[in-house]
């Protein structure tokens, strides 16, 4: 069974986190609003991490806000646990310290009077936890998170990543089934940033806590993620795991998004058999059947052709059997590591090749000529502009 479909099968027994037609309208200056929220639904399963991932403005923050209690949505459902939160319909509105969830926040929000053990401890004590219990269960957090030892410090006294551990230990620390995160790392610096991901995907999987997991940051996304939801002005524009969101984005904006991607607009030409053929910029596509994700195929609708740049084909010279191949001219050469970046031009449109060293790279000069190839199973097209049904 692959993860995604075991994930769906985890919602369908019992949902950590629902939420059902959200909306959320802030009123400004002078009379306008705006909404961040615009009818979200979303399902967090058991042991699940969903990552909401979109630009500043997006909506992610207000609908993690939402299903924190800081937040009153105008309308919809909320429900955690299998108990309703919030209800527009129904007048439910439970404030956040009665939601039993945990929260970790970009800001740490550690306070600085107390201790680290006096900060993991605060959620035990507010619940009547025994002494002897609270020590305990602070000490393995705490050695959980790679802070133990830190006990009697004070938050001034340590540093960025060691604050964000603690952050997260009293997070975890009373064991709730169900835990929000702000943006955590991103106030750390690259390497802590990679080492706390690692750390956080290890004891999810341990402790087995359901959450929704607020980012800008693709890698973060893409590493955390059981499922990644793209927000887009308040709404879905995909979900799916980050395999699918990467690999098969719905619609332009995604495509934009997630990673780098060549995009090219166009209209479709013909349809014949499995494939058809989309006139684009770059010249005429065949693209398998199977990856069009537009409605309608009539000659020419509107489309986008969407190419991730490790998936085109650069040659040195064309062959006669290909005549698909668009001539192209280099005009860089980019040495990246794990692969060699190509950029080449047709007329006026650039295109980013990603090749390894296993490929012909030292065929190819600067200024000199080749011959691109876009498989046509690997190209996807989308609706050009706007948000697609994920």
């Amino acid at each position: 069974m692959s993860a995604s479909i075991a994930f769906e099968a985890g919602m369908a027994r019992r949902p950590r986190i629902e939420v059902i037609g959200l909306l959320k309208t802030f009123k400004r200056e002078g009379g306008s609003s705006i909404t961040p929220i615009d009818n979200i639904s979303l399902s967090v399963g058991e042991n699940e991490l969903v990552v909401l991932l979109g630009p500043s403005g997006c909506g992610k923050t207000t609908l993690l806000r939402c299903v924190a209690g800081l937040e009153r949505p105008d309308e919809g459902e909320i429900v955690i646990d299998g108990r309703t939160v919030f209800s527009s319909r129904k007048g439910i509105y439970e404030p956040a310290d009665r939601r039993e969830l945990a929260m970790v926040f970009q800001s740490y929000a550690l306070w600085p009077h107390m201790t680290v053990a006096e900060n993991v401890a605060f959620p035990l004590r507010s619940r009547n936890v025994p002494k002897l219990q609270i020590a305990q269960r602070v000490a393995d957090v705490l050695k959980m998170v790679g802070v133990g030892g830190l006990e009697g410090q004070f938050p001034s006294r340590i540093s960025g990543g060691q604050q964000q551990r603690v952050a997260l230990a009293r997070a975890l620390v009373a064991n709730s089934s169900v835990v929000l995160f702000d943006e955590p790392l991103s106030n750390v610096d690259a390497q802590v940033r990679a080492q706390l991901r690692f750390e956080l995907q290890a004891m999810q999987r341990r402790l087995g806590f359901s959450g929704l997991y607020v980012t800008h940051d693709q890698t973060e996304a893409m590493e955390l993620g059981h499922r990644v939801a793209v927000l887009d002005s308040g709404r879905i524009a995909a979900l799916g795991t980050p395999a699918e969101v990467y690999n098969h984005p719905p619609n332009e904006y995604t495509a934009r998004f997630v990673g780098v991607a060549n995009i090219w607009r166009g209209q479709i030409a013909g349809a014949r058999g499995n494939s058809v053929d989309v006139s684009t910029e770059l010249g005429l596509l065949t693209i398998d059947r199977a990856a069009i994700v537009v409605d309608a195929l009539a000659p020419g609708t509107p489309v986008s052709v969407v190419v991730r740049p490790e998936k085109l084909r650069l040659h040195s010279a064309r062959p006669d059997d290909a005549p698909g191949r668009i001539e192209v001219v280099v005009e860089a050469i980019l040495f990246s590591g794990p692969h060699t970046e190509i950029v080449v031009r047709r007329n006026d449109q650039r295109i980013n090749v990603w090749m390894h060293e296993s490929n012909d790279i030292a065929a190819l000069t600067v200024g000199g000529p080749a011959w691109l190839e876009v498989p046509s199973k690997d190209a996807r097209v989308v609706p050009p502009e706007g948000r697609a049904k994920p």
